[in-house]
């Protein structure tokens, strides 16, 4: 009978106290959320970042895809999860944006423990190599003469992709047709099959140097060394999209359980076969500890409010 009552008052212990809880983390796998469709640049991205960490974590990481609304399903599931270091989502510049223009069960600040940042994103407006639009100036200038005719795929409202492409649209005057999916691989699909015209996202360079699919211009503050002659949109108007993206969890973590993560996840920033395979996503390691994260994430949350604004986008 003794044995059984201390048994089960260290099981009480281990389950009711932050310390002993944080000293046995982790002791079963972890699940990392995906919020895209597999198979696209994040998806690929997250699964070479859970192969990365799982060594200095000393924990299988698992990734789950949670598809829709923008990216942020990951950070919805992640806000109603047991803060006990065992739910974590990739948290892509969405989770700012919904709250503002649909209804979201999620606070970005409230409910979110902010980890760290790990890489940020490349964008381009790419066409098939069969396209008549040969430029960028050639592109605008078709669409401003045949409003509602040229579409665009991009990977969900409320994305870098369909926000940039809807400043663009309010700049010049134009009215093209925005195509929302899942992700940056289904909209590059619909590309292929010739359901849209134009595809916004991750440039699909493996594509490019086949000569399958032509970028017109990419969005970063300088010229992509993959294709060095395809001029910037910061050229050719003024503007620079790009989007870094990170880890969280849900709020109220235990900060020696944060700490442990968050050392992990750097220390697989610096792992030669995630830094390839983010390159081959046309991504970059783009690191920010916690307490900057966290203070860079409170500002984007303001600042997103302001853009959802300025573009007609709030509901």
């Amino acid at each position: 009978m003794k044995r059984l009552l201390c048994g089960g008052l260290l099981a009480f212990l281990a389950c009711s106290t932050p310390g002993l809880h944080a000293q046995n983390f982790p002791s079963r796998p972890i699940t990392m959320y995906s919020p895209w469709t597999a198979g696209g640049p994040t998806d690929l991205a997250m699964r070479a970042l859970a192969e990365s960490v799982s060594k200095p974590l000393n924990a299988r990481v698992l990734v789950e895809n949670k598809p829709g609304a923008g990216g942020a399903l990951g950070a919805t599931a992640v806000a109603t999860a047991k803060p006990d270091g065992y739910t974590l989502t990739q948290l892509p510049l969405g989770v700012f944006r919904l709250p503002y223009m649909t209804n979201t069960t999620f606070d970005p600040i409230k409910d979110i423990t902010w980890i760290l940042n790990v890489a940020g994103y490349e964008f381009a407006t790419n066409v098939l190599s069969s396209s008549p639009w040969k430029t960028w100036e050639e592109l605008l200038a078709y669409a401003k003469a045949n409003p509602g005719k040229v579409t665009y795929g991009h990977p969900g409202l409320g994305t870098s992709p369909h926000l940039t492409m809807v400043d663009i649209a309010q700049r010049t005057g134009i009215d093209w047709v925005n195509v929302p999916y899942p992700g940056s691989a289904d909209s590059l699909r619909a590309l292929r099959a010739g359901q849209v015209d134009v595809h916004v996202g991750s440039p699909p360079w493996a594509m490019v140097k086949s000569g399958d699919v032509r970028p017109l211009v990419t969005w970063g503050p300088v010229r992509s060394p993959k294709s060095p002659d395809v001029p910037t949109l910061k050229e050719r108007m003024g503007i620079v999209s790009n989007s870094p993206w990170g880890i969280g969890g849900p709020a109220g973590m235990d900060p020696k359980i944060v700490k442990f993560l968050h050392d992990g996840f750097r220390k697989a920033q610096e792992d030669p076969a995630l830094i390839k395979a983010l390159d081959a996503v046309n991504m970059e390691v783009y690191y920010m500890g916690g307490d900057e994260y966290l203070k860079w994430a409170r500002a984007q949350f303001l600042e997103e409010k302001k853009t959802v604004e300025k573009l007609g986008q709030k509901q």
